[in-house]
């Protein structure tokens, strides 16, 4: 279910047609339901808004936009891009969309001079991508950045104040993406900067790009307006980079450590120009300086969001921190005052108040939203690297060139490397040559089989399982014999039913909360909803494993009413078709 909570400017784009022109904190829901029916019953997965439109992706991997109205005849309207749609980036008066493919589409009047009003595909620009993928992609004011899974940093648009590492005398704008910089981790920008800050894998810091109120962090001492070339940043606050958000004429870092608990400690730092409201302090600051957050020292940050002007901040205790301008509302105060330095921010009744770590804030121009999207599990691929990613149920290690331990889970290992010990013994070898960045490159080629790094997978290529589905592999889980593998029990009435506790992780929440908590009872036996008949539930655990229903089932329209049922209760990851659709159909066909 969506929740998305919106105030500010209802102008550009104009997301509620019967509100006045700036409006506050308001329950949003999507217009024109009947063209948009699907969209509306997705989980949403990311907003992207900038000065004249606003871009709404949803868990089914599809987007629809809203233009200002001037451009556009109808909103929403679908963007009409044939793969799937992973993340979607907003710039002033451009847009940008990554596909799960690897590719950005992107459009904006510094990215094609033929036509500003339609995608094209600027990935395939890049004339040295050799099957390297593209990874993220970033928005600023003019200015696309794209990052590959090589590490190497790309610009497109506008470079007019040298935000493109280029110097900007000599190349002023550009329709293909440029070589920035090798060797990037990260990719840091702004939907209303004209500057860019690229982290390297050394966690060292570059930008470039418009300096007039120092808000690229080099310093009191530097004077210059532009900085042309990428040039590295000193006296960073000690800490992991988590992110750096850049608005107008000030840019925000978000830093963490760990206090002498080891537990996570997020602090904020910013640098730029005060007045404009945008740096939580009441001076200017030309390097990266703390922002005080006194009231809120025991949470944790959780999300933040730069825009224009203004800054949102959302903590784990569920508190909403907000400082900037507030003209239109878009801090969510009626008064509209702006706010130098931080102030709390009162949060309307919020529907998963109890699950805030899977809020977002995000501003826009003028405009800001708080909204609810909890991890995804679209398809099974997306799954298994999430699954790879949680250490829970990790049962066996690999040791890297430098001796530190990466883990993994030996069920879907045997399974992706032919079912065959030598295999893994031989991975074993691999990983000890590697980094431990390569070594974590070579676990998500072989948990997804998408090739993230060609040099890397020509080594793996004759172990794994390259030309099997993801779809195939679970099969073979599911068929295999070895009951020692199957570690959970659904007990039923006269029958029980066996699973791997990662697969009902992969697939239900309800077996998700349950395993993952800290609290619940983790034995391996539970009895469940006996309502469901054999056959429905034989359904329900061929689905789990496959996304297709079993074969030699007839299905009537009492399993359909079962499954349903079975589909809130086991609160299914549903993926692109889902089970109830799929079951329909099968139902039609066979009257």
């Amino acid at each position: 279910m969506n929740e998305i909570i919106f105030f500010g400017d209802n102008q550009y784009p104009k997301l509620f047609k019967n509100e006045p022109e700036k409006i506050k904190s308001i329950q949003f829901n999507f217009e024109n339901e009947n063209e948009n029916e699907n969209e509306n019953e997705k989980q949403i997965k990311q907003i992207s808004s900038g000065l004249f439109s606003t871009i709404f992706l949803f868990e089914n991997e599809r987007a629809i936009e809203y233009l200002n109205e001037k451009d556009s005849k109808q909103n929403p309207s679908k963007i009409q891009i044939e793969e799937n749609i992973q993340k979607v980036s907003v710039g002033f008066q451009n847009e940008a969309i990554l596909t799960k493919e690897g590719n950005v589409f992107a459009k904006g009047k510094d990215i094609s001079s033929n036509n500003s009003n339609e995608f094209i595909n600027i990935s395939s620009l890049i004339e040295d991508l050799d099957d390297i993928v593209i990874e993220d992609v970033v928005s600023g004011i003019f200015s696309i950045y794209l990052l590959t899974s090589n590490q190497n940093a790309y610009g497109i648009g506008d470079n007019s104040y040298g935000q493109l590492g280029v110097d900007s005398k000599t190349l002023k704008e550009t329709e293909k993406p440029i070589l920035m910089m090798k060797n990037v981790s990260k990719i840091f920008s702004g939907n209303f900067s004209h500057r860019v800050f690229l982290l390297n894998s050394n966690q060292e810091l570059f930008g470039c790009g418009l300096n007039r109120y120092g808000q690229i962090g080099l310093g009191e001492s530097s004077k210059e307006e532009t900085i042309y070339k990428l040039t590295k940043i000193q006296n960073i606050p000690k800490g992991k980079i988590i992110d750096i958000q850049c608005g107008n004429f000030h840019s925000i870092m978000l830093i963490e450590n760990e206090d002498e608990n080891q537990n996570p400690k997020r602090k904020l730092y910013s640098c730029g120009y005060y007045e404009f409201n945008g740096l939580g302090k009441t001076e200017n600051t030309y390097e990266f300086t703390e922002i005080k957050l006194s009231l809120f020292e025991n949470d944790i940050i959780i999300d933040f969001s730069v825009g224009n002007n203004h800054t949102l901040i959302l903590t784990s205790n569920s508190n909403l921190i907000g400082f900037g301008n507030n003209e239109y509302g878009q801090l969510g105060t009626e008064d509209r005052k702006s706010q130098l330095i931080p102030i709390q921010i009162e949060l309307p009744k919020l529907r998963f108040n109890e699950d805030i770590f899977n809020y977002h804030v995000l501003c826009g121009y003028y405009r800001s939203f708080l909204y609810y999207s909890p991890l995804s599990f679209s398809n099974l691929e997306e799954d298994l690297i999430k699954l790879f990613k949680r250490k829970e149920f990790c049962d066996i290690s690999f040791k890297t060139e430098n001796g530190e331990i990466i883990e993994a889970h030996k069920l879907i290992l045997k399974y992706r490397l032919n079912q065959n010990e030598n295999q893994i013994e031989k991975l074993k070898e691999i990983i000890s040559n590697k980094s431990i960045k390569e070594s974590n490159q070579i676990f998500e080629m072989i948990y997804s089989n998408r090739i993230l790094n060609p040099k890397l997978y020509f080594e793996i290529k004759e172990i794994i399982n390259s030309n099997e589905k993801i779809e195939e592999t679970m099969k073979r889980i599911y068929l295999n014999e070895n009951e020692n593998e199957n570690d959970f029990i659904i007990e039923r009435k006269e029958k029980q039913y066996k699973f791997p506790k990662l697969i009902l992780i992969m697939r239900s929440e309800l077996y998700r909360g349950m395993f993952l908590s800290v609290t619940e009872d983790k034995s391996n036996k539970v009895t469940d909803y006996s309502e469901l008949s054999n056959k429905s539930f034989q359904i329900f655990e061929y689905w789990i494993y496959s996304n297709q229903i079993k074969d030699g089932i007839k299905i009537t329209q009492e399993i359909i009413d079962e499954i349903e049922r079975g589909i809130d209760y086991f609160q299914l990851n549903q993926t692109n078709p889902n089970l109830f659709d799929l079951l329909i159909n099968k139902f039609n066909n066979q009257n």
